[in-house]
């Protein structure tokens, strides 16, 4: 199937231009599913239940790519699923999550709490790495723009 054809059947830009970022031949992606993508290994029955499903597969800081035949997903763990990619659109959003997961870590250290400070700053880390991965800046002053955009509570 022409990826033309996938483009053309996306009407809204902001949806397009997410779904160009991840299915694209050459796109900069970070996680698990990554390599997946980047090989050309989904299926064609796969890429037709993204393309018709893409926007509802947006989680906080990327994609899950978990197909239905699957079954549900049974954790939270996402940064670490195997089924879980994110592109730099969503940067801003993994720089204030790594933010969020420091001042925690700080928090439960004061209180004495290891194994708290021990998990935020393993997610800390992880969001680093995907950062790195995408060739993206730990932290940046120009996120607030992109962070609009990809607000979901509108």
């Amino acid at each position: 199937m022409s990826m033309a054809l996938v483009y053309a059947q996306i009407s809204d830009q902001e949806v397009l231009r997410d779904y160009k970022a991840v299915l694209e031949p050459g796109a900069n992606l970070a996680g698990p599913a990554a390599e997946e993508l980047k090989s050309g290994a989904l299926t064609e029955e796969a890429v037709d239940w993204l393309k018709t499903n893409f926007f509802k597969t947006e989680l906080e800081l990327g994609h899950c790519l978990r197909l239905p035949q699957e079954g549900p997903c049974e954790c939270d763990l996402y940064l670490t699923c195997a089924k879980f990619v994110t592109t730099t659109a969503y940067a801003p959003r993994l720089r204030a999550r790594r933010r969020v997961e420091q001042t925690l870590a700080t928090d439960a250290a004061a209180h004495g709490w290891d194994r708290e400070v021990e998990r935020h700053n393993c997610t800390a880390k992880r969001i680093e790495k995907l950062l790195t991965d995408l060739d993206q800046l730990l932290e940046s002053t120009d996120d607030t723009t992109t962070e609009d955009r990809l607000d979901l509570s509108t």
